[in-house]
């Protein structure tokens, strides 16, 4: 007879079966009750499995193509035991496995969060046999039957929704059907699948590491985040006319990942994150949004959301010098800034991109130091910040040739260069002292408290230099990154680390659980950035989400309003040659900033939603919402449209005493009426390329 061992945990429902031969296999994961969907048989339940492994010279059960199913020893894994138990953050499951054969034990997680209906799993192995075993692939999360539910064909019923993410393009979902991605029934088991992937240190630079699926017929959504820095893979395929769901960190066969596992050595995969909810994707995001802020470092920044000038877009662009700031900073306070960064080219006498690496200020362009404009940004009540780029070294970086290899990632016993830099390596404890000194200095001697860190290069499948393969020496350098941040912050506190990957490129919440603050584009076209501003806080907290605001020279005041709501419900990168704009423009930057300080205590806890669609670049309306809890803010834009009306509905607030306000600006006309019969806001806006900010009360 079989057991089952079930759980009931924050409205979600988990039974897993322990068959009279101890095989495992997860039945059910989902809001919904196990008995309200349809029964699986036996051979059904056997395709259940809670843990795929595959390891090298081992046998693969299933006509499968390039998908990981039927791996071995995975399906040979069976029940030893399992633990429950209580700690701070909720309930954590442990499943206990192991392979007679092999000797291979595994411990798979299920971490609850109190009160919130989402669970954090990941998988341990431990070799207690004599013999290495090569790990190519290994699951963080399994799960099949994902379409279960509901009498129509599952090509009928699934919706697939993958996150695009890409330089100057960043959180562009879009829906697809099975069809769409390739996978039709065919047998009972097809060959296809799709897989989502990422290799290399821009961990989001094809698409973010999230993705939703869903049965509408039933509305069963699946939402899940994995929380990596480096190379990941989910796919979502069929077996025995099931759907599955398997979410990973890397594999040998998508991201030259390959790990001897030898005798008492352990192996844990990376975290990820995973939900089963009703209403679609936004409620998906907004159990997402309330999780990121769970696991989060503690921090001021994101309780304050103080504002930032950065020289670099549509500004200086990496040329600064102490006569070109000082105007700039001048201009920054006046307009209500409170922090205020360098950005590149400061340690470079001229062009810079291959010479990095030293992180020594320029004479040139400080002839009295650094600390002059510094000192300078400090008197005038802001807070100094310096960019830096702590991972690379430029080929001509005179440092770089007096480095041994073992500072560099390296494959074939060659460095790596990409984009004329190398990769540090940071499994070399020399490396962190070095990047540890740089941050002293600049923290300590510069009395910097702001940095942001960007990393402009993509080293691809890894290093294999003392690693196993390419891809396990990736992994090693994404972890020893991650501590050395941690020690980073635990040494400096109150600094403020913001992350960029030229823009959007690393939005991960394995950095983003550490950095308060993250950058969402490079993109320079503010009409561009208003669908990225909106659609960003999908994949990172509003509060996190740093929006540039860059007004033009010779801009209107429609292109500095809409630069400033742009940035206005997530937190303001501004930028722009201010000292240089007219005074109508400045005095909108100035109430834009003053307005933004109004509302930014209800930011930290508002909910983002999307009441006309989620943005795409070619949208003629835009519109995104933060919920908070008596009012909703409104940042609504108008691009290229002939129609200049368009209906907000207001299904989300309670009651018929809605009132609605202009929030920003104060002076620019707008209408708007109320239609309570179909519960709609009609708002009509005479301009093409133009932003507002409405607020919503009820």
């Amino acid at each position: 007879m079989s057991k089952y061992i079930k759980i009931n945990e924050n409205n979600l429902n988990i039974v897993l079966e322990v068959t009279k031969d101890r095989d495992i296999r997860l039945l059910h994961f989902s809001y919904l009750p196990f008995e309200q969907l349809n029964k699986l048989s036996e051979d059904e339940k056997e395709k259940c499995r809670l843990l795929e492994l595959q390891s090298t010279g081992e046998n693969q059960l299933n006509h499968r193509g390039v998908k990981h199913t039927g791996t071995l020893p995975g399906h040979r894994m069976i029940y030893e035991s399992h633990n429950d138990e209580i700690l701070k953050e909720g309930r954590r499951i442990t499943i206990n496995l192991v392979d007679k054969i092999t000797k291979i034990e595994a411990k798979v997680i299920f971490q609850f969060y109190n009160d919130l209906q989402i669970v954090r799993t990941w998988s341990i192995l431990e070799n207690k046999g004599e013999r290495s075993v090569g790990i190519e692939y290994i699951t963080s999360f399994a799960l099949t039957g994902i379409d279960r539910g509901g009498a129509l064909d599952r090509e009928d019923k699934m919706k697939i929704y993958i996150p695009h993410n890409e330089w100057c393009g960043e959180g562009m979902w879009e829906k697809y059907s099975l069809k769409d991605v390739g996978i039709f029934h065919v047998e009972d088991e097809s060959t296809n699948r799709l897989l989502v992937s990422n290799t290399g240190n821009w961990s989001t630079c094809q698409y973010a590491p999230l993705g939703f699926i869903e049965n509408t017929e039933i509305s069963n959504g699946y939402m899940w985040q994995i929380e990596h820095n480096g190379s990941w893979n989910w796919e979502i395929s069929d077996i025995m006319n099931m759907l599955y769901l398997k979410l990973s960190g890397p594999s040998e066969a998508e991201n030259h990942f390959w790990k001897e596992l030898k005798p008492n050595e352990s192996f844990e995969t990376v975290q990820v994150a995973v939900t089963s909810i009703s209403g679609g994707l936004q409620a998906g995001i907004e159990v997402m949004t309330k999780y990121r802020r769970r696991i989060r470092r503690e921090n001021d920044d994101n309780k304050r959301l103080p504002v930032i000038f950065n020289d670099y877009m549509n500004c200086l662009s990496g040329d600064p010098t102490t006569e070109k700031l000082i105007p700039l900073i001048n201009a920054a306070s006046l307009a209500g800034c409170e922090y205020f960064c360098i950005d590149c080219g400061w340690y470079s006498d001229g062009p810079w991109w291959d010479g990095v690496g030293e992180w020594l200020p320029s004479k040139e362009r400080f002839k009295n130091g650094i600390k002059e404009p510094l000192d300078y940004i400090r008197e005038k009540g802001m807070i100094p910040g310096l960019w830096l780029e702590l991972e690379v070294m430029g080929i001509n970086c005179s440092l770089a040739d007096k480095l041994p290899d073992d500072w560099f990632f390296m494959r074939h016993g060659k460095r790596i260069k990409d984009h004329s830099r190398y990769q540090l390596d940071y499994r070399n404890p020399e490396v962190r002292k070095f990047a540890t000194g740089i941050i002293k200095r600049v923290v300590e001697e510069y009395g910097v408290g702001y940095i942001k860190m960007d990393y402009n290069i993509n080293m691809g499948i890894g290093t294999d230099n003392k690693a196993d393969s390419a891809g396990e020496g990736l992994l090693g350098h994404n972890r020893a990154y991650l501590v050395w941040l941690d020690e980073i912050f635990k040494r400096y506190p109150d600094l403020v680390i913001e992350n960029c990957g030229s823009g959007g490129l690393r939005m991960d919440y394995a950095l983003l659980q550490r950095h308060s603050i993250q950058s969402s584009s490079d993109q320079t076209d503010y009409r561009k950035n208003a669908a990225i501003a909106a659609a960003v806080p999908s994949l990172v907290t509003p509060e996190q989400c740093a929006v540039w605001s860059y007004p033009l020279r010779d801009g209107d005041k429609e292109e500095v309003i809409c630069n400033m709501v742009n940035s206005m419900l997530c937190r303001i990168h501004q930028s722009g040659h201010l000292a240089e704009i007219n005074n109508e423009s400045f005095k909108y930057i100035q109430e834009g900033i003053k307005y933004y300080k109004s509302i930014r205590h209800d930011i930290p806890n508002g909910i983002p939603f999307w009441p006309i669609k989620m943005p795409s670049l070619d949208d003629e309306w835009i519109a995104y919402g933060l919920l908070c809890s008596r009012v909703c803010y409104l940042a609504l834009w108008r691009m290229q449209s002939e129609n200049d009306i368009i209906e907000i509905p207001l299904e989300k607030f309670n009651g018929e005493n809605i009132s609605v306000k202009m929030g920003y600006p104060e002076d620019v006309d707008l209408s708007w009426n109320i239609n309570k019969i179909k519960n709609i806001l009609i708002i009509r806006n005479k301009h093409n390329y133009s932003g507002r900010i409405l607020e919503i009360r009820w």
